[in-house]
C-alpha cells in the first residue's frame, strides 16, 4: 500500500512497527485466557472444597477460529452453543425435563423466548425445514436443531410433531384407520374446554412409532389396542401426562419402589374403541382417554404382564395400586399445574390392578374395577 512512498529503512520500521502491534494484541488476547484459566481452577478449588459439582467447561476454539477472533472482531463469536443458551427450551420439556416431543398444528410457533438470531432447523426424513421456530406445514415426526451464528446443536432427544388437522377426519376415518366421533363433535356443549374437540393428530407409522416421547415412553406405548395391521395409526397425546409419569416414577423411586417398566396398559382409545372395543366395563362416555390425557398404568420390572408387589406383603393387589396413587398425590402437591384423576383398580376381566392417571385439569378420585 505505502510501497512507492517509503524508503527501505522506512518499510523497515514499518513491518516492524506492525509486528509489535500485532504481538501486543496476541499477548494481551492469552493474557485473558489465562485469566479465565487460573478463574475456573480457583472456582474449582472452591467448589471442591465445598463438595460442589462444577460443569465440566465447553471445548477449545479450533485455531482458525481463534485466528478470526483476533484479527476480524466484527465476526460472529458463537462457537458452541451449550445448555444455558437451550434455557428457553426448558418449558417444553416438563417440570421433570424428561419430556421430549411437543406436538402442533400446522404453523404454529414451537415456543417463545428464543435468542436473537437463533433459528430452529427441522429435519423430518431426508428433507430440512429451516424455519424461526414455527411447526412445518407438513404434518410428521421433526428432529430439532438451534442455529446460533456459526453455531448448531442438534437435539437427539427432542421432537417437533406436526399434527394431523382434525378436519381432516372424514367419516370417522383417517384413511382407513377408524376413529369414530367425539362426544361433542356432532352438537352440543362440552361442559370444560378440555372435552372439545381434538385440534389433530399424531400421525404414527412403522417408522415413527418407536420415537422416544420421554425418557421411559415411546409413541407406541399409548397407541389404541385396535387396527394392528392398518398403517398409519393416529394418537392424541399431551406432553403434560408423560410429565406426570415421569415426576411419578421419580416419586417411586425416591420411596424405594425402583422402577424399570411402567407398563402403559391404556394409553389412548379412539371413541370407537372406547364405546365398543374389547371388555367396556367402567369406561365413561367422556374417557379422558379419548383425549390422549390418561393412562391405565403398573410397574412391571419382572416383564410378567402383571403389577409386581409394590407393598412387599407377599401379594399383588389393589394396596400395589395404592403405592403409586401415593406417588401421584405427592406429585400433584409438587405441581399443581399436572392436577388430575387418579383412580385405583382391582384385578378383574383377565388384567391386575392398575392405576388410571390423567391431566384432566381437576382433582378426581375414585376406586372401581374394569377399565379406567
Amino acid at each position: 500500500m505505502f510501497g512507492g512512498l517509503l524508503n527501505a529503512r522506512q518499510k523497515h520500521i514499518f513491518n516492524w512497527i506492525t509486528v509489535v502491534i500485532v504481538m501486543l494484541y496476541v499477548t494481551g488476547w492469552v493474557g485473558a485466557i489465562h485469566d479465565v484459566i487460573e478463574q475456573r481452577r480457583e472456582i474449582a478449588r472452591i467448589a471442591k472444597e465445598a463438595g460442589v459439582k462444577v460443569p465440566a467447561p465447553p471445548p477449545p476454539l479450533p485455531a482458525t477460529q481463534i485466528a478470526t477472533q483476533i484479527f476480524q472482531p466484527q465476526a460472529p463469536a458463537t462457537a458452541y452453543i451449550d445448555d444455558a443458551m437451550l434455557g428457553f427450551l426448558n418449558p417444553l420439556r416438563g417440570r421433570s425435563g424428561k419430556v421430549f416431543f411437543t406436538t402442533l398444528t400446522p404453523g404454529a410457533s414451537i415456543v417463545a423466548g428464543a435468542p436473537g438470531g437463533a433459528k430452529s432447523v427441522l429435519t423430518g426424513g431426508t428433507e430440512k425445514v429451516s424455519s424461526d421456530f414455527t411447526a412445518p406445514e407438513q404434518p410428521g415426526v421433526y428432529k430439532l436443531a438451534i442455529q446460533l451464528n456459526q453455531a448448531m446443536r442438534q437435539l437427539d432427544d427432542f421432537s417437533v410433531i406436526t399434527l394431523v388437522p382434525f378436519s381432516e377426519k372424514r367419516a370417522g376415518h383417517i384413511g382407513t384407520y377408524f376413529l369414530g366421533s367425539w362426544p361433542f363433535e356432532n352438537g352440543g356443549t362440552p361442559k370444560t374446554p378440555a372435552y372439545a374437540d381434538p385440534a389433530g393428530f399424531i400421525e404414527v407409522t412403522q417408522a415413527n412409532a418407536d420415537t422416544p416421547i420421554s425418557e421411559h415412553f415411546k409413541l407406541r406405548d399409548f397407541l389404541t389396542k385396535d387396527q394392528p395391521n392398518i398403517w398409519p395409526k393416529y394418537l392424541l397425546l399431551n406432553p403434560k401426562l408423560l410429565d406426570k409419569l415421569e415426576l411419578t416414577i421419580k416419586e417411586l423411586e425416591a420411596t424405594g419402589h425402583p422402577v424399570k417398566h411402567f407398563h402403559i396398559m391404556s394409553g389412548f382409545r379412539t371413541p370407537e374403541y372406547n364405546h365398543g372395543g374389547g371388555n367396556t366395563e367402567g369406561r365413561a362416555n367422556l374417557s379422558r382417554h379419548m383425549y390422549g390425557d390418561a393412562s391405565d398404568t403398573f410397574v412391571d420390572n419382572d416383564g410378567n404382564g402383571v403389577m409386581d408387589d409394590l407393598n412387599h406383603d407377599g401379594r399383588v393387589d389393589v394396596r400395589d395400586a395404592e403405592v403409586i396413587q401415593q406417588a401421584v398425590e405427592r406429585v400433584e402437591i409438587k405441581n399443581p399445574s399436572l392436577v388430575g384423576g387418579v383412580g385405583v383398580y382391582s384385578a378383574c376381566c383377565g388384567h391386575g390392578p392398575f392405576t388410571h392417571i390423567d391431566v384432566r385439569g381437576y382433582r378426581a378420585r375414585w376406586h372401581g374395577t374394569g377399565s379406567g
